[in-house]
């Protein structure tokens, strides 16, 4: 018999939650049944369940991954553009979450995981979870650029992340909608945070 590799566990794993992810915005969480899981991954009961123990197992999961990304866009915006405005960050990242949402429509997912999260004090948790790291590694961003002086320092950076938090999962609401209307929000984000003009002698 064949040895299984590591590789092809995790491809058998992206499989099944590429297929959930499909079933999921196509029908909501709680219209899925297993038996559409099954044969949406085209993989046997058997398959699946070495996988995941339950279909909630298979929610928390493509969650999880969903916010991280969005946190791996945060932290890798703010690598990428050590000396850029603050207005500059925050529209690359909401310009990214539109990339992925057209990828793997990770702003349909949030919205749905956001109203399970509702009556499922387990997703609630690990959510609240994700949200306080991502609020994290944006406060830690933003005192950055307090210490450069290019946001004010009367704010704390914990107030100014969670006011961003805020406005987020508004951005992430109108692209799962209809994003004709975001056309022009992140040259908005650029203009109300902008670079300092350096002062001149």
């Amino acid at each position: 018999m064949p040895k299984v590799t590591p590789e092809y566990m995790e491809a058998r794993r992206q499989q099944i939650l590429d297929a959930a992810r499909r079933c999921f915005l196509r029908d909501g969480f709680h219209s899925t049944s297993m038996q559409d899981l099954f044969a949406e991954s085209g993989l046997s009961a058997g398959a699946v369940y070495r996988h995941f123990a339950s279909k909630n197992e298979m929610i928390t999961a493509i969650v999880e991954e969903s916010v991280r990304d969005v946190l791996a866009m945060v932290q890798g915006v703010a690598r990428n553009r050590p000396g850029g405005s603050f207005g500059d960050l925050m529209a690359d990242v909401l310009e990214a979450v539109k990339v992925k949402t057209a990828e793997q429509s990770i702003a349909g997912l949030s919205v749905l995981a956001w109203s399970e999260a509702l009556r499922n004090p387990s997703l609630a948790r690990q959510l609240d979870d994700l949200m306080a790291q991502m609020r994290t590694a944006l406060a830690d961003v933003i005192r950055e650029h307090q210490q450069s002086g290019t946001l004010p320092r009367e704010v704390s950076p914990e107030a100014m992340a969670a006011a961003f938090m805020c406005m987020l999962p508004g951005y992430i609401l109108q692209l799962a909608m209809d994003d004709s209307a975001l056309e022009g929000v992140p040259g908005a984000l650029r203009a109300l945070w902008p670079a300092p003009v350096p002062a001149t002698s």
